[in-house]
């Protein structure tokens, strides 16, 4: 669903909010691939996120797309095994 929860701390989560009730029209930007927060003020804030989960996000990768990059190895696993063939 391309959503990514990441874990930051209370003290920095309350600065967050009271920056957006100063300013509504303040916004972030998220760094996926340097895996930080930014603000248009200098804010930086790092966060970590599982390697394989930032790749699929990265690449645009659900379960369907991971599995489709396997379908050769399907397909050979199906052939030896008998699998899909009609009776």
């Amino acid at each position: 669903n391309a959503v990514l929860p990441v874990v930051i701390d209370e003290a920095t989560v309350n600065r967050l909010f009271e920056q957006c009730q100063q300013d509504p029209e303040w916004d972030l930007t998220i760094d996926l691939e340097k895996c930080q927060v930014r603000g248009k003020d200098g804010l930086e804030i790092g966060f970590e996120v599982d390697g394989f989960r930032r790749e699929c996000l990265l690449n645009g990768l659900d379960d369907i797309a991971l599995t489709l990059q396997q379908v050769d190895k399907i397909a050979a696993y199906e052939s030896q095994h008998g699998i899909g063939e009609a009776s």
